[in-house]
């Protein structure tokens, strides 16, 4: 399991990887509890902008990249360089258990 602890503002954000298991904030909630952000959404997927199911495709263009990517590794890779387009500063990575490693 790696976890990523990132800084937002004023708000701290973990995301834990556990497999492709993907889970957002304190209480470790999937993205379907993530606020996501429709001006950010329509910039990364401008065709959504028009679709009334925006929210849903969103989550489920998300599953489909973290399941092609297999390894916890390179799911983390891809959320730090995604989150950090949106401002989200990685502060601190832990994999499997150990001492949070500051970045």
């Amino acid at each position: 399991m790696i976890k990523l602890i990132f800084e937002f503002g004023n708000e701290i954000i973990v995301v834990a990887v556990n497999g492709t298991d993907v889970r957002f904030g304190e209480v470790m909630a999937d993205i379907s509890k993530l606020k996501l952000d429709y001006a950010g959404v329509c910039r990364e997927f401008p065709d959504l902008e028009t679709n009334d199911n925006w929210r849903i495709e969103t989550i489920a263009r998300f599953k489909e990249k973290i399941n092609e990517l297999k390894t916890e590794e390179k799911i983390a890779d891809y959320i730090i360089s995604d989150l950090q387009k949106f401002g989200y500063k990685l502060k601190k990575i832990n994999k499997d258990g150990w001492r949070n490693k500051k970045v």
